[in-house]
Order: C-alpha cells, then sequence, then structure tokens
C-alpha cells in the first residue's frame, strides 16, 4: 500500500498494513498567507498581517504572540472595528504551493495545506488572552460580530486555496482548549463559535475538501458538537482526553489522530523502554476502536534520541499490530 492508501483504508475501517501518523501520507503545501506572517526568528516583535505582535525567539519551535496592554490590537470590544484591519486576499504569491503541489504524486499522498490561527485563537490574538476569555462572557454580540468577519476572511481564503492548488485536505487550527480543560464554557461556544464554524465546515466540504482539524488540547466537552460540524478528522488528540470513551460517544464518526503522550516521553533521562512503553500503550488502548492514527499530537520529539525511538516504534509496533489484529 502507498502512505495514502494505508490512510484510507485507516479511515474506512478497512485493512491497513500497518498504524501511524497520518501527517506521513500528507505534503503540505506553504500556504501563503502563513509564509507572509512567519516573522524572522531574532527575538523582536514583528505584526503580522492583521497588526498582532509576534515574537520568534532564537531556539524556540516557533512565533508566538507577544501582547501587552500598550501594543494589544483591539482595545475596546465594544469598538472593535474601529481596530481591526482585515488583511487582504489579492496578489498572494501562489507560485511556490502550486510547484510543490505540481510534484507531489496523489496516487501516493494527499496534498493538504495548513490553516492556522482559526476563530477562537484569531480573536485571543487581537484582544489578548485575558479579555477574550472575558469578552466572550460579557460582550457576546460583540464578539458574534468580530468573528464573523474573521469567518469570511477564512471561508474566502478557503475558496482561493480551492481554485489555486486544489488541496484535499484543510489543515485547520484552532485550539479550543489547555490540557486542563476547554477555555470557554461549552454552552458560550455553542452559542458563538459553533455557528460560525459550520459556515467554514461548509465551505471546505463545498469545495470538496476534507475538514482536519487540529486542536492538541482537551476537546472531550465538544467532540459531538465536532461530528455535528462535520468535522472529518480530529488531529492532536492528546492522552489527557478519555480517548476510548470519545471513541464511543461519537460512534466513530471522528476520525482522530494522536493519543502518545509527547510530553511524557519527550524528557531527558527516560529510558528507551519506556518510550517504547507509551508508543504500544496508544496503539492498544485507541486502535482497536478503528479510525485511529497513533502519533505524539503535535508531530515530534524535540530531542533527536527520544523521537528516532518514537518513530521507530511506531513503525515496527504499528505494523506488528495490523498484522496481529485483522480487521474483520
Amino acid at each position: 500500500m502507498t502512505p495514502r492508501e494505508n490512510a484510507i483504508a485507516v479511515y474506512n475501517r478497512g485493512q491497513p498494513d500497518y498504524y501511524g501518523d497520518l501527517m506521513d501520507a500528507i505534503v503540505l503545501l506553504p500556504d501563503p498567507v502563513l509564509m507572509r506572517d512567519i516573522p524572522p526568528q531574532d527575538g523582536k516583535i514583528h505584526p503580522d498581517s492583521w497588526g498582532v505582535p509576534y515574537v520568534w525567539k532564537p531556539g524556540a519551535p516557533g512565533a508566538h504572540p507577544y501582547i501587552t496592554p500598550d501594543n494589544v490590537v483591539i482595545k475596546d470590544i465594544e469598538n472593535w472595528d474601529r481596530y481591526v484591519n482585515v488583511p487582504s486576499l489579492e496578489n498572494l504569491d501562489w507560485g511556490p504551493a502550486q510547484k510543490v503541489a505540481e510534484g507531489v504524486d496523489r496516487k501516493e499522498k494527499f496534498v493538504g495545506i495548513m490553516f492556522g490561527g482559526g476563530l477562537f485563537e484569531r480573536s485571543h490574538f487581537l484582544l489578548g488572552m485575558e479579555n477574550a476569555l472575558i469578552d466572550y462572557l460579557e460582550y457576546p454580540d460583540e464578539m458574534k460580530e468580530l468573528l464573523s468577519v474573521i469567518k469570511d476572511f477564512k471561508i474566502a481564503y478557503i475558496r482561493q486555496m480551492a481554485e489555486k492548488v486544489h488541496p484535499e485536505i484543510i489543515f485547520y487550527h484552532d485550539d479550543w482548549g489547555s490540557k486542563q480543560n476547554v477555555f470557554l464554557p461549552p454552552a458560550v461556544w455553542r452559542n458563538i463559535i459553533k455557528p460560525l464554524q459550520q459556515e467554514i465546515s461548509d465551505a471546505i466540504h463545498d469545495c470538496g475538501m476534507i475538514y482536519m482539524h487540529h486542536a492538541d488540547c482537551i476537546c472531550q466537552p465538544l467532540v459531538t458538537d465536532m461530528v455535528d460540524l462535520g468535522i472529518d478528522i480530529w488531529q492532536g488528540v492528546i492522552a489527557q482526553n478519555d480517548i476510548v470513551k470519545i471513541q464511543q460517544i461519537t460512534e466513530g464518526k471522528l476520525a482522530m489522530v494522536g493519543g502518545v503522550d509527547g510530553p511524557a516521553i519527550d524528557v531527558d533521562g527516560i529510558s528507551e523502554e519506556a518510550i517504547r512503553q507509551e508508543v504500544r500503550r496508544a496503539i492498544d488502548e485507541y486502535c482497536p476502536a478503528g479510525r485511529f492514527y497513533p502519533s505524539i499530537p503535535n508531530g515530534v520529539c524535540f530531542r533527536e534520541w527520544n523521537n528516532q525511538i518514537y518513530r521507530d516504534e511506531l513503525e515496527k509496533y504499528g505494523r506488528r499490530y495490523a498484522q496481529e489484529h485483522p480487521v474483520t
């Protein structure tokens, strides 16, 4: 089987050659908006296309918003429209993405595109986390207005993606929680975010693409809503969720990627056997229900030796498990 065929077999509850990370079957294209907004890795503040200040410190794995009371974009949610300038989607350079897409054998792998800064993330980038959490509770109407504008931007970009590079998977990012719980009370999330997220999901599917939602956090209180939204795949499922219970309550309607407790094995001094044991645990516990791709939710161990052991065990035991537990 090609990586694509194997991934499809898992998704359709067929017999795969192995169980492993779905991301290995996807070639992610360089998203021109994302590439435009990546700051230099110089430790200095650089605004993105929405005006949000970012810092990428030398040695850090990525850039992060650096928001203070002085530089926050939206200083008053009741007058949010005075502060928000929606970036233009005209004259984007799709050349690099098109070149990569043309080089992909779509019989071997899927073509995907990473789509960061979902509705919740973009809102707290613009407001600051503390202010955003308060405003969701105290100013729901204004938050709906703000998120509707962000939603329109995202849908327009989804349609442009489909036209320019025809990805098969939209890798949409929006972390709705932490390792302890969801950030918003579910009722608030359902009232403000869910209806707008439904429009985004519909746009993805209208363009004939798979909606893979990245959220490496607790999402358990929202999983039936994720099924309602038509999310095809949840990527980033951390082990702090009760994954077996989620598989039961969603009745297998939500394919999932993750389950290996990355932070638990990405530490100094851990034994090789402990890393291998965690990989085997995830496969043994979550793969029996089907439609599960075992992996570290954020993709890798940052320590090279740890990652080598993790990848080796995932390849070996994922293949062995598929052979010893045939799908009937």
